[in-house]
């Protein structure tokens, strides 16, 4: 039988596989080697199917698919370097928690370790990183490995989707010829669930990996533990949001406790629902008096680490009260080393059990104490509006935003302003980030791949290193299905180290750490077809309300100065502190 046919049975196989899985979003990168897979998927009629030249970007298209709709996108390379290239995107997918699927070609093993022309060591080339690695044998015409192969497919998804969900790296050795044929009719004949797979549609094997269900014992041991007057909810960015949000505001409203939101958690931005979701805290937490009048006797803590370095402050500085995570993920969530009760569960189940249990714990005086600090802080943003500054782009994404929206936003400075100066809304948002890893790379190929799940235009908010990082990604805006409204703060080189002590060391600190690259990044747009249009950040609200409306992707540049922008920083955080000092007395 011919190696081309066996090639061809293999690919069909594992696709059809993938497809009654419910896989349906596939980025492919060119190449020869990967040729039976891609023409599998593009002849198999189930697929959306998508093409970039820059690997890199293709892999982090299709985290952004996963991201925004849970379920695992497939990115395809050839052999060589354009599979390592995938590595950002594995690792983000990784600590994100993100579903994604990565099939990289390979060469035959007769080829490998013997100098063979872009040959390199593929086996586990990602790492730790992957929830799961599979070597896939070479494509042979025979019914029990096919049977094999369509169950590799199927746990593959099973891993990729959780409950711990992660990237999935399947490696393929495809000898030549690589063009399609059609496997023999006697042999289609002779093992036609091998070839055509179950008769009724279903995936050859149904994986059921259930969530962990929390006992009795420990909605029991939790209840106790929160019947504090004095506790604090702080829920982190949620790969989950949309079942984590309405279960943490359900338990908030139940206990009376504030909620520490970041803007990836899925609780900041929608009906409140009787729970207090604190505004500001990342700027008032900023304030050492304002930590030590806000001393809880109990923090529940969901999700990955927090955003904000002032929570993370403040968790340190009360190590010594009672700490507990709730999360069924294999990575460990507390760095801090402060956690007392670990209770490996479903957040969003075991959030919704104890809020049916308990009854309101929390004293008016703690709720209060709460109440008069955000409101000092609130206060104190209102009374400094003269000069503005980078924070005050949020306030007008945020009120251009249509219910329902999408906003993403990148690493660096733009996530923590969002977390300091964006502030809690009725209406339901749905914001995304590339936090597993917080790298500013991939950013815009991220932000495409969202835009594509989502109904209506993305908002992408974005700094002007990482858009000069990802510009291969402008490449996306020619899908009819994925718009972004960008908004680029460009302050001409890494305004978040004028925040650090590093600042201080001129003369390097300017090349060497905030490094200026003095581009105008309108020709980046320009090259790609794209419309980049200047506007000031008191008028940011009404462009970006014209270019959500035109529902097509355009960039909004933000000009700013990197040292006035931490000047008005540090004055608006001073501000606060006075404010939130005579507030609490």
């Amino acid at each position: 039988m011919s190696r081309a046919a066996a090639n061809t049975a293999w690919a069909e196989s594992f696709v059809d596989e993938l497809a009654r899985a419910g896989v349906r979003d596939v980025v492919v990168a060119p190449g020869s080697r990967s040729t039976p897979l891609v023409l599998a998927f593009a002849r198999d009629g189930r697929f959306r199917m998508r093409v970039h030249l820059d690997e890199r970007s293709a892999a982090y298209f299709a985290l952004g698919v996963g991201k925004a709709s849970g379920s695992p996108a497939v990115v395809v390379t050839t052999s060589g370097t354009a599979a390592a290239n995938l590595l950002p995107a594995v690792v983000e997918a990784a600590q994100s928690e993100t579903p994604l699927l990565v099939l990289t070609a390979d060469r035959p093993h007769r080829l490998r370790d013997a100098d063979a022309n872009q040959a390199i060591d593929q086996v586990r080339m990602y790492g730790t990183y992957p929830r799961a690695f599979f070597e896939v044998g070479p494509p042979v015409l025979a019914g029990p490995e096919l049977r094999h192969l369509r169950t590799l497919a199927c746990r593959a998804v099973a891993a990729a989707t959780g409950p711990s969900g992660g990237p999935v790296h399947l490696n393929f050795p495809f000898d030549k010829p690589l063009e399609p044929e059609p496997a023999p009719e006697d042999f289609v004949r002779e093992h036609p669930l091998a070839v055509t797979g179950r008769a009724d549609g279903a995936p050859f094997v149904d994986v059921r990996a259930a969530r962990a269900t929390p006992s009795e014992d420990d909605v029991d041991r939790l209840a106790r533990a929160l019947s504090s007057k004095e506790g604090v909810i702080v829920a982190g960015p949620s790969p989950d949001p949309g079942r984590l949000g309405p279960a943490v505001r359900a338990l908030a409203a139940a206990t009376g406790f504030p909620v520490l939101a970041d803007p990836l958690s899925g609780v900041r931005y929608g009906p409140t629902d009787g729970a207090h979701i604190v505004s500001a805290y990342d700027l008032f937490l900023r304030d050492p008096e304002a930590v030590e009048r806000l001393t809880p006797s109990v923090i529940l803590r969901v999700g990955a680490s927090p955003t904000s370095s002032s929570v993370l402050g403040w968790i340190l500085h009360h190590a010594s009260v009672e700490h507990v995570v709730v999360d069924n993920d294999d990575r460990w969530k507390d760095h801090t080393a402060t956690v007392g009760l670990y209770v490996k569960a479903d957040p969003a189940e075991t959030l919704q059990a104890l809020a049916e249990r308990i009854k309101r714990s929390a004293s008016d005086a703690w709720i209060q104490l709460w109440e008069a600090a955000e409101t000092a802080t609130l206060a104190a943003l209102v009374a400094d509006q003269d000069e503005p500054h980078e924070g005050d782009v949020w306030p007008a994404v945020l009120a251009a935003a249509p219910a329902g929206g999408t906003v993403f936003v990148s690493s660096s400075m733009p996530v923590r302003d969002l977390d300091a100066f964006g502030h809690p809304r009725e209406e339901s948002l749905a914001v995304f980030g590339n936090r597993g890893a917080s790298g500013i790379d991939g950013i815009v190929s991220t932000a495409f791949g969202v835009a594509s799940m989502r109904p209506a235009p993305t908002i992408c908010v974005l700094g002007d290193i990482a858009f000069f990082h990802d510009q291969n990604g402008l490449l996306w805006h020619r899908e009819e299905d994925a718009s972004v409204v960008f908004v680029l703060i460009d302050n001409d080189g890494g305004g978040i180290f004028h925040m650090l002590p590093v600042a201080g060391q001129e003369p390097h600190f300017t090349p060497l750490v905030a490094t200026p690259h003095g581009l105008d990044l309108r020709y980046a747009a320009e090259l790609h077809g794209l419309e980049l249009r200047d506007v000031t950040i008191r008028g940011l609200e009404e462009a970006l309300r014209d270019a959500v409306r035109a529902a097509r992707t355009v960039v909004l540049r933000v000009r700013t100065d990197r040292a006035e922008n931490h000047r008005r920083h540090t004055e608006v955080v001073a501000g606060v502190a006075r404010s939130v000092r005579e507030a609490l007395g």
